[in-house]
Protein backbone atom coordinates (compact mmCIF):
# COMPACT_ATOMS: atom_id res chain seq x y z
CA UNK A 1 0.00 0.00 0.00
CA UNK A 2 1.04 3.61 -1.01
CA UNK A 3 1.72 5.82 2.25
CA UNK A 4 -0.87 8.07 1.10
CA UNK A 5 -3.66 5.13 1.23
CA UNK A 6 -2.58 4.08 4.80
CA UNK A 7 -3.01 7.90 5.52
CA UNK A 8 -6.35 7.83 3.75
CA UNK A 9 -7.69 4.43 5.69
CA UNK A 10 -6.45 6.55 9.16
CA UNK A 11 -8.31 9.37 8.10
CA UNK A 12 -11.54 7.33 7.29
CA UNK A 13 -11.37 5.80 10.78
CA UNK A 14 -10.47 9.37 12.41
CA UNK A 15 -13.94 10.36 10.84
CA UNK A 16 -15.94 7.35 11.71
CA UNK A 17 -15.36 7.41 15.24
CA UNK A 18 -15.31 11.09 16.29
CA UNK A 19 -18.10 12.22 13.44
CA UNK A 20 -20.48 9.46 12.90
CA UNK A 21 -20.28 7.47 15.74
CA UNK A 22 -21.52 10.41 18.01
CA UNK A 23 -24.12 11.01 15.50
CA UNK A 24 -25.49 7.68 15.53
CA UNK A 25 -25.14 7.64 19.09
CA UNK A 26 -27.39 10.65 19.49
CA UNK A 27 -29.89 9.61 17.55
CA UNK A 28 -30.77 6.23 19.53
CA UNK A 29 -30.68 8.56 22.64
CA UNK A 30 -33.38 10.50 20.87
CA UNK A 31 -35.09 7.36 19.29
CA UNK A 32 -35.36 6.00 22.70
CA UNK A 33 -37.27 8.96 24.27
CA UNK A 34 -39.45 8.78 22.15
CA UNK A 35 -41.09 5.50 24.11
CA UNK A 36 -41.79 2.02 23.55
CA UNK A 37 -38.66 0.62 21.80
CA UNK A 38 -40.12 -2.73 20.25
CA UNK A 39 -42.41 -0.59 18.21
CA UNK A 40 -39.92 2.20 17.47
CA UNK A 41 -38.58 2.36 13.71
CA UNK A 42 -35.94 5.24 13.99
CA UNK A 43 -34.65 3.34 17.12
CA UNK A 44 -34.39 0.41 15.32
CA UNK A 45 -33.12 2.06 11.78
CA UNK A 46 -30.49 3.85 14.25
CA UNK A 47 -28.80 0.47 15.90
CA UNK A 48 -28.86 -0.98 12.55
CA UNK A 49 -27.21 2.03 11.27
CA UNK A 50 -24.18 1.31 14.49
CA UNK A 51 -23.75 -1.90 13.50
CA UNK A 52 -23.38 -1.25 9.56
CA UNK A 53 -20.64 1.52 11.62
CA UNK A 54 -18.86 -1.15 13.51
CA UNK A 55 -18.45 -3.49 10.54
CA UNK A 56 -16.83 -0.65 8.88
CA UNK A 57 -14.32 0.14 11.55
CA UNK A 58 -13.29 -3.15 12.02
CA UNK A 59 -12.55 -3.67 8.64
CA UNK A 60 -10.41 -0.70 8.38
CA UNK A 61 -8.56 -1.44 11.13
CA UNK A 62 -7.70 -5.02 9.59
CA UNK A 63 -6.94 -3.49 6.37
CA UNK A 64 -4.34 -1.21 8.34
CA UNK A 65 -2.77 -4.03 10.46
CA UNK A 66 -2.28 -6.05 7.55
CA UNK A 67 -1.03 -3.19 5.43
CA UNK A 68 2.58 -2.44 4.56
CA UNK A 69 3.92 0.82 3.45
CA UNK A 70 5.96 -0.08 0.15
CA UNK A 71 9.46 2.11 -0.46
CA UNK A 72 8.81 2.90 -4.10
CA UNK A 73 12.39 3.77 -4.13
CA UNK A 74 13.22 -0.04 -3.73
CA UNK A 75 10.74 -0.71 -6.77
CA UNK A 76 12.27 -2.14 -10.49
CA UNK A 77 11.03 0.22 -13.09
CA UNK A 78 11.54 -2.25 -15.58
CA UNK A 79 8.74 -4.28 -15.26
CA UNK A 80 5.08 -3.60 -14.20
CA UNK A 81 4.53 -3.92 -10.65
CA UNK A 82 2.51 -2.65 -7.48
CA UNK A 83 2.83 0.98 -7.33
CA UNK A 84 4.58 1.56 -11.03
CA UNK A 85 2.48 3.83 -13.73
CA UNK A 86 1.84 1.53 -16.78
CA UNK A 87 1.20 3.39 -20.12
CA UNK A 88 -0.55 1.00 -22.06
CA UNK A 89 -1.82 0.58 -25.92
CA UNK A 90 -5.49 -0.99 -25.63
CA UNK A 91 -5.37 -2.53 -28.94
CA UNK A 92 -8.95 -3.70 -29.28
CA UNK A 93 -10.01 -0.09 -29.06
CA UNK A 94 -6.28 1.84 -30.57
CA UNK A 95 -6.54 3.73 -27.94
CA UNK A 96 -3.34 4.64 -24.86
CA UNK A 97 -4.15 4.75 -21.46
CA UNK A 98 -2.38 4.76 -17.91
CA UNK A 99 -2.76 3.21 -15.12
CA UNK A 100 -1.08 3.16 -11.63
CA UNK A 101 -0.74 -0.34 -10.18
CA UNK A 102 -2.06 -0.43 -6.39
CA UNK A 103 -3.46 -2.66 -3.61
CA UNK A 104 -7.01 -3.88 -3.88
CA UNK A 105 -7.69 -1.23 -0.80
CA UNK A 106 -6.23 1.52 -2.66
CA UNK A 107 -8.15 1.11 -6.30
CA UNK A 108 -10.14 4.20 -7.54
CA UNK A 109 -10.86 3.89 -11.67
CA UNK A 110 -11.57 7.79 -11.16
CA UNK A 111 -7.56 8.24 -10.42
CA UNK A 112 -6.73 5.37 -12.97
CA UNK A 113 -5.74 3.55 -9.82
CA UNK A 114 -5.87 -0.45 -10.74
CA UNK A 115 -6.08 -3.08 -8.18
CA UNK A 116 -3.56 -5.54 -8.94
CA UNK A 117 -6.14 -8.71 -8.49
CA UNK A 118 -8.17 -7.32 -11.35
CA UNK A 119 -8.12 -9.20 -14.35
CA UNK A 120 -6.08 -5.96 -16.28
CA UNK A 121 -3.84 -5.84 -12.93
CA UNK A 122 -2.86 -9.27 -12.98
CA UNK A 123 -1.93 -9.13 -16.94
CA UNK A 124 0.30 -6.51 -16.43
CA UNK A 125 2.33 -7.42 -13.42
CA UNK A 126 5.44 -8.49 -14.58
CA UNK A 127 5.51 -7.34 -18.15
CA UNK A 128 7.95 -4.90 -19.51
CA UNK A 129 7.69 -1.95 -22.36
CA UNK A 130 7.26 -3.75 -25.54
CA UNK A 131 5.27 -6.61 -24.20
CA UNK A 132 2.10 -7.56 -24.72
CA UNK A 133 -0.97 -8.45 -22.32
CA UNK A 134 -3.73 -10.30 -22.52
CA UNK A 135 -6.51 -9.62 -20.12
CA UNK A 136 -9.83 -11.82 -19.40
CA UNK A 137 -11.97 -9.71 -18.50
CA UNK A 138 -16.65 -9.37 -18.39
CA UNK A 139 -16.48 -7.45 -21.53
CA UNK A 140 -14.24 -9.70 -22.86
CA UNK A 141 -10.37 -10.40 -24.00
CA UNK A 142 -8.24 -7.17 -24.60
CA UNK A 143 -5.06 -7.02 -25.93
CA UNK A 144 -2.58 -4.25 -24.17
CA UNK A 145 1.14 -3.41 -25.20
CA UNK A 146 3.43 -1.70 -22.35
CA UNK A 147 4.41 1.67 -23.86
CA UNK A 148 6.35 2.76 -20.58
CA UNK A 149 6.75 1.95 -16.36
CA UNK A 150 7.65 4.77 -14.29
CA UNK A 151 7.72 4.76 -10.51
Amino acid sequence: MTKEGLEKLQEEIKYLRTVRRPEIAKAIAEAREKGDLSENAEYHAAKEEQGHLEAKLSELETKISNARVMDDSMLDASKANILSTVEVLNKKMNKKMKFMLVSEAEANLKENKLSISSPIGKALLGKAVGEKAKAHTPAGEIEFEILKITI
